[in-house]
């Protein structure tokens, strides 16, 4: 029985990040191994609440009182089972989830502080890693049945390890030279250590997932052969289609990028894929427009880079540093500052301001960004952003990253091939059992709900591998912890 105590005895504690002026020499994860002793201190605080509000919190349904009770009473190889149970890749959601759920753990309420929830789960497949206990799960009995997987990343590596396992004949193409998705070279290594993409994808190979890399679905193989060769196909192509600011004067000057042209060969340089970067900040005054994680990626980066400066900024105002119950009460996802490791590396913030012209040199070079302080109001259900007269101000400026979020899945032959259109929202509309208009042809993760989390790109995974199954004719059910339909808690 979970110490009912424990939340009492011990106060929210998380290990500490790596140094500063030595984490900034390298590309390695900013938090070391935390020691068994805080973990499992840590995982005592949880009270296996009668009602676990933290399942509501995750769109996986992690059965985190289970877990953290087994941590608790140093039982790591079933914590390891309970973690497996509901989530394929425990190590990126450890890392890479901001960990939803732990807002909405009761602990949490009245701005109490809730279980490191995310940190107990990401030592437990540390763990269960070095001790050998993550072996591959082959199917006994193969079904007959093939199946086409578009897109490495969580969603359809968790679709494609689901499947697998139930005995299909699965094939996953990546249009870059590595699987991994967004993973592999949208997130920088100080966030995410490509070992634990590549120990997992071995894994899924040893089960029977064959991977097909380099390859542009639509272009060097169509639809029509996929559909041909494959029992049922699963769109996981994601939502890379950045986000852009056209009608800002200057766009097109040179130094002004999406945040994604800077990341991606930053990524690979550091993956020994290409000798250099094209888009390097060493030595230049970088500003950067977004206040989110990419954002927040984009400054790491720059960072190690020797950027001479950086500078955020964020068009909404600055948020509180708690949650607001009037506006987030709990256990919704509050609106508060969130300071990422990268922001106690360096570099300034501004809220409530916005570029209102790139400024260039003779040469066609951006040399200055011109900003003004605004406010953001909704009229009609658009967003309305104001300029404050009298505020305008120029800062230096040697590169701009735009890191202002995505705008749903590329356009591409390949939908045009399936007849499928994007929503207004740039995503690709499926019915209640994951298959979009084009008949045997489902889809998953960001492609289907947009840019999101990775715990929801990996429960919709699951969940449109469970959809493939029945479609398949397959026995028994596979577990469907979320419906296209569903969203985060939010307060009505």
């Amino acid at each position: 029985m979970p110490d009912p105590n424990g939340f009492l005895r011990y106060d929210r504690r998380l290990p500490a990040r790596r140094p500063v002026p030595v984490r900034l020499l390298d590309w390695h994860e900013v938090y070391p191994q935390a020691s068994d002793e805080l973990i499992r201190e840590q995982a005592t605080r949880c009270m296996d609440c009668g009602v676990p509000f933290c399942h509501q919190g995750c769109p996986l349904g992690n059965r985190i009182p289970d877990w953290n009770d087994l941590v608790r009473t140093d039982t790591w190889d079933f914590a390891i089972e309970a973690l497996h149970a509901t989530n394929n890749f425990p190590e990126f959601t450890g890392r890479l989830c901001p960990a939803p759920c732990e807002a909405a753990c009761v602990l949490a309420i009245n701005g109490g502080q809730p279980v490191t929830i995310k940190q107990v789960e990401v030592e437990i497949i540390n763990r269960a890693f070095e001790r050998g206990t993550v072996v591959p799960s082959p199917t006994p009995t193969p079904s007959g049945r093939r199946v086409a997987v578009v897109g490495s990343g969580p969603a359809g590596l968790a679709a494609a390890q689901q499947l697998a396992r139930a005995g299909h004949e699965v094939t996953v193409y990546e249009r870059d030279d590595e699987p991994g998705g967004l993973l592999r070279y949208g997130i920088p290594d100080f966030k995410l250590e490509k070992q634990h993409i590549d120990r997992r994808l071995d894994q899924l190979r040893a089960e029977g997932v064959r991977f097909v890399t380099s390859c542009n679905v639509g272009v060097d193989v169509t639809a029509d052969q996929l559909r041909a060769e494959y029992d049922a196909v699963v769109l996981a192509a994601g939502a890379l289609a950045g986000r852009d600011t056209p009608e800002t004067p200057g766009r097109t000057l040179k130094g002004v990028h999406l945040a994604m042209e800077h990341l991606v060969p930053a990524n690979r340089v550091v993956a020994g894929k290409q000798e250099t970067a094209e888009i390097d900040a060493a030595g230049r005054h970088v500003i950067i427009i977004g206040g989110g994680d990419t954002a927040a990626d984009c400054l790491g980066v720059a960072h190690r880079q020797g950027a001479a400066s950086v500078t955020q900024f964020d068009i909404y105002p600055l948020p509180p540093a708690e949650r607001d119950e009037s506006r987030d009460p709990w256990p919704t996802w509050p609106t508060i500052l969130r300071n990422y490791p990268a922001h106690e590396e360096g570099g300034d913030r501004a809220f409530a301001v916005a570029v209102q012209e790139f400024v260039g040199d003779d040469e066609g070079n951006v040399r200055a960004v011109r900003i003004a302080e605004v406010t953001v109001a909704k009229k009609n259900g658009q967003r309305v952003v104001s300029p404050v007269p009298g505020t305008e101000r120029e800062l230096p400026a040697d590169l701009v990253l735009l890191a202002i979020g995505f705008a749903g899945t590329e356009d591409g032959p390949l939908l045009d091939q399936l007849g499928l259109l994007r929503t207004p929202s740039g995503a690709i509309a499926c019915g209640p059992d994951w298959q979009t208009d084009a008949p045997g042809v489902f889809v998953a993760g960001d492609m289907h709900r947009g840019a999101s989390l990775v715990v929801w790109a990996i429960a919709e995974g699951r969940a449109a591998a469970a959809a493939v199954h029945a479609y398949l004719g397959g026995a028994g059910i596979l577990p469907a912890p979320v419906e296209p339909a569903d969203r985060p808690l939010v307060a009505r």
